[in-house]
């Protein structure tokens, strides 16, 4: 392999922990610097020498310039800035015919005889300044430091040895060139814990400012994760007043500075609020003038104090939304032409400058406009982790390139997402693999929230930005492995992994912030109810199956942190346990809520101890939150863990915003202010029976089949009063069983209905079941259906078939598998044209169905005719369903039914076809554009339940 192939590989492990030959030994050896070399350099240089004492035990001297007399130093220093570097190269021992002129690399190597009287050096050269930090942070990972020593208290694992191996290495150069994080939506952990553990902001009347203590802990993260790029925290901050360092320690760090997407001219939108000028209206219509010096102060600034950074053009309304100018054309190129003329005046037009398509802005680009063609278009997400649009194929290249700004944390419709770890990386691997093959590779930036929650997501975002070639989707399992060996160690990695990988899955299914809220369609309207579950409690078992999901995780959890070792439970409660279990308490909190809810208007003796149980997993959540503030590191998080989760939805308290924006804290700290709001009942004495099914149809079970793939239904009956009651029940046929047959009832209970298939008669049949107890009998039917058709493929029972999208039987053209990206599996999206599944079913009826697909809530990124996939049965002719027409979806608008794809994480879509008899069948989905992501289909006969996920996957012959 060439030098130059070498560079572009993926990076592999160099440093070992046994000697052989060639091997350089790293423990006790000098870190050399010369002193000529870039500021960011000399102080990376001390944070290599502390990682190395830190692991080894061994404090290694720091030289500047001059080596130790016998000793074989690690020398790193920047290539044409490091006078050791460069003499290194003059001799002949270190080739950087490949490093010079390039972006951020670096090249480590031993080199024998570097320098007269030195007999042999590591060496980290870089090409620039960053390039040289990242080669000292990535020696710190080999050795095991993690990046989130700080955020996350990862300890270290002592070694006594530590030798690089001999020949050339290097991470390559990155394949998008500015590559950031977002601090936003800050309040309250950030705003809250920052100040008390750095200090307070030094702007006058502005003490909750983050000050440059905070910030050089987030800039060394960054560059320990290779990022480069900030857009600083915005909420009620401004990062040029709140403490005048801030930009020095971000130049001395080596830093990028950028500003969001309504804060142009390098002035975050908080300095306009405390600082107005003329009228302090926010409108260039109405106030160029001031605005035009505003900005224009903004641009001296950056100039004056050399400050490397990005400069966001265009123009958005004070309060991130849109300009109260309007949106014309001609008003945002004589704003960006005003911005310009002030680069120009300033010297600055030759700096990196940008125009983010967020929300309303990406108008602008769909009607025509396009800012000068040095300028980075960058195109964004939804908010919720769905690209909006993306550059055409046969544009004509930009010098500016393309840019991509997305989403981990949120605050907006439908509900604000702020408090853990949401995302699934699967979903994130597609969208951002989407975007890099389009050509958007000039800037990446994510919103973090507060970046500390946000751990792996961030990590992983980075590393796909610093080389997509490293990580197919194939290898996501083996990145979290890694992300977990570099935390915890390789032992438990596979095991913490796997934790992280269903967590991932789990958490996409649904936001937390929104267990409250369910979101359903009224014929062409869209409705919300903030006080309903969105999983079923009565149909498909739904929502017990979901909680019980987290309780099996959260166990798993529980069991592995026992075998972790001491200093790394603090690191282990923050990067695993504490969002597994407590979302696991939120689940069960909610189950417990929605059935007090529930049993309340049925009269159950129940309702109470459901309510008893709701306030206590809220106290359990309250301790876990306790827990992190004042216990865990020894206190050093107070503050943190103040997000609030629960308490969305109330309007009578928190007003019209109630839906979406997070309440004041969760529940006020009250459990008797769990919203929605607990029922307690009075229970008479005297025993009265009622009866609920399966189902909740109040006098029909599901229809039982020898197909079924769920449990059997069940017959519930429970206790409206304080006093037992016997009861019993017996079915019409001797070969539906009932069990238990009969017994005593306290408070409720549940009997199972099963079938002996053996003895069941063909066909339809309906059995009557009686249920007398408490001085009542009740009948109830139980419909039985034993089909007479040779069974093959997915087989219809209960009045449908559900299929995963993955479990095809042929298929044409290239797809995809997308693992985990589903809320209930895989998905696949196709690779070209004719792209084409066929799956095989055995239905029990003929006549209309309905069949539903489960497509990821995608956007219609290319602008050219929707997301279109078509649909038919046995060869008859396809219906061809454009998702965002028929939904009704307007991401720009950020209507109602896209709240509800974007909360339910899935766009459903519909079509009628006609079977012409009972029997074997295919059924063929076609993607007609290449951004679908099908999950699941599900095929209605007529007896599909209402439910959030849908049905469970139909039994398979």
């Amino acid at each position: 392999m060439t030098t130059a192939a070498l560079l572009d590989a993926p990076a592999r492990s160099y440093v070992v922990h046994q000697p052989g030959p060639g091997r350089f030994p790293l423990v006790g050896a000098p870190v050399v610097v010369s002193s000529a070399d870039h500021p960011g350099v000399l102080r990376v240089a001390g944070d290599l020498r502390a990682d190395l004492h830190r692991v080894t035990g061994v404090q290694p001297a720091l030289g500047h310039d001059t080596i130790p007399a016998g000793a074989d130093p690690i020398i790193v220093g920047t290539l044409g800035r490091s006078p050791l570097i460069d003499r290194i190269v003059a001799r002949g021992r270190l080739d950087v015919g490949d490093l010079a002129g390039r972006w951020e690399t670096t090249v480590e190597q031993v080199v024998d005889d570097p320098l007269p009287g030195v007999a042999r050096a590591f060496v980290i050269a870089g090409s620039d300044q960053r390039g040289t930090i990242f080669g000292a942070y990535d020696l710190a990972r080999e050795i095991g430091v993690s990046p989130w020593h700080f955020w996350d208290d990862v300890p270290v694992e002592r070694r006594d040895d530590l030798y690089v191996l001999p020949g050339r290495h290097s991470q390559g150069t990155p394949a998008v060139r500015y590559r950031g994080i977002f601090i936003n939506d800050e309040n309250p952990s950030t705003g809250t814990w920052a100040p008390g553990f750095f200090g307070p902001g030094k702007a006058p009347g502005h003490p909750g400012g983050l000050t440059s203590s905070y910030y050089a802990k987030v800039f060394e993260t960054m560059l320990r994760l290779k990022a480069n790029y900030l857009w600083p925290a915005v909420w009620g901050r401004a990062f040029a007043e709140d403490d005048p360092a801030n930009h020095a320690v971000a130049s001395y760090y080596g830093i990028v500075i950028g500003t969001s997407h309504e804060a142009p001219m390098m002035r975050g939108i908080e300095e306009w609020n405390r600082n107005p000028t003329g009228t302090g209206e926010w409108s260039f219509r109405r106030n160029a003038a001031a605005i035009t010096e505003y900005w224009r102060a903004g641009a001296r600034r950056m100039a004056v104090q050399d400050v490397e950074g990005v400069i966001t053009l265009g123009m958005r309304g004070t309060g991130d939304v849109s300009l109260p100018d309007g949106d014309g054309v001609d008003l945002m190129r004589e704003i960006i032409d005003s911005q310009r003329r002030i680069l120009g005046e300033t010297g600055l037009l030759g700096r990196p400058q940008v125009q983010t398509l967020y929300k309303e802005v990406q108008r602008y680009w769909d009607d025509g406009y396009r800012p000068p063609d040095d300028v980075t278009v960058v195109f964004c997400d939804d908010n919720w982790g769905n690209l909006r649009r993306l550059p055409e194929a046969g544009l004509p290249s930009r010098s500016g390139g393309y840019g991509l700004y997305y989403h981990f944390d949120y605050v907006g419709g439908g509900r604000n997402y702020k408090w853990a770890d949401t995302i699934n990386l699967t979903n994130t691997w597609e969208q951002l693999n989407l975007a890099y093959a389009s050509g958007v590779d000039r800037l990446w930036m994510v919103n973090v929230g507060d970046l500390k929650n946000e751990e792996m997501p961030t990590q992983f975002f980075l590393d796909y930005a610093w080389n997509p070639a490293d990580w197919p989707v194939e290898r996501l399992g083996e990145w979290t492995r890694r992300y977990a060996a570099e935390n915890f160690g390789a032992e438990l990695a596979p095991e913490i992994a796997a934790l992280l990988d269903a967590y991932g899955h789990l958490q996409s299914r649904r936001k937390p912030e929104l267990l409250n809220r369910r979101i359903v369609l009224s014929g062409d309207r869209v409705l919300y109810d903030d006080e309903a579950s969105p999983f079923s409690l009565v149909n498909y078992g739904e929502l017990d199956r979901v909680t019980q999901d987290w309780i099996e995780l959260a166990h798993r959890s529980e069991q592995l942190r026992e075998r972790v070792g001491g200093e790394w439970q603090d690191a282990y409660f923050q990067l695993v346990h504490y969002q597994i279990k407590d979302t696991a308490i939120l689940y069960e909190l909610r189950r417990a809520q929605f059935t007090n809810l529930a049993y309340a208007a049925q009269g159950r003796a129940a309702t109470n101890r459901l309510a008893d149980l709701a306030e206590r997993l809220f106290a359990e959540d309250q301790a876990m939150s306790d827990f992190y503030n004042n216990v865990l590191a020894g206190g050093k998080w107070c503050g943190w863990q103040i997000q609030p989760k629960i308490g969305y939805g109330d309007v009578a308290r928190y007003g019209p915003d109630a839906p979406w924006q997070q309440p004041e804290r969760d529940a006020i700290a009250l459990p008797d202010e769990i919203y929605p709001h607990l029922r307690r009942i009075t229970v008479p004495e005297a025993a009265d029976m009622g009866v609920a099914l399966d189902g909740g149809d109040p006098a029909v079970l599901p229809e039982l089949s020898p197909w079924q793939s769920g449990p059997d239904p069940f017959i519930e009956v429970y206790n409206r009063g304080g006093t037992p009651f016997r009861f019993e029940i017996t079915a019409d046929q001797d070969w539906v069983r009932v069990e238990p047959g009969e017994g005593v009832v306290d408070e409720q209970l549940r009997a199972t209905v099963t079938v002996d298939w053996r003895h069941a008669p063909p066909g339809r049949t309906d059995v009557p079941i009686t249920v007398i107890g408490g001085g009542r009998a009740v009948v109830v039917h139980a419909p039985i259906d034993n089909p007479q058709v040779a069974p093959a493929g997915f087989l219809e029972a209960g009045g449908c078939v559900a299929i995963e999208a993955d479990h095809y039987d042929g298929m044409a053209g290239r797809w995809r598998l997308l693992p985990g990206i589903g809320r209930t599996g895989n998905g696949l999206t196709p690779l070209g044209d004719d792209a084409r599944l066929d799956y095989l079913m055995t239905l029990t009826t003929a006549g209309p169905v309905r069949i539903t697909a489960y497509l990821s809530p995608r956007n219609n990124v290319r602008a050219t005719g929707g997301l279109r996939y078509a649909i038919a049965v046995d060869g008859q002719e396809a219906q061809v369903v454009d998702v965002i027409e028929a939904t009704g979806a307007d991401d720009g608008e950020m209507n109602l039914p896209w709240a509800r794809h974007t909360s339910d994480n899935i766009n459903t879509t519909t079509t009628t076809h006609r079977i012409d008899r009972p029997g074997l069948h295919t059924l063929t989905f076609r993607a007609l554009d290449p951004t679908i992501v099908v999950q699941r289909l599900v095929v209605d006969t007529g007896g599909v339940r209402d439910s959030y996920l849908g049905p469970p996957e139909s039994l398979r012959v």
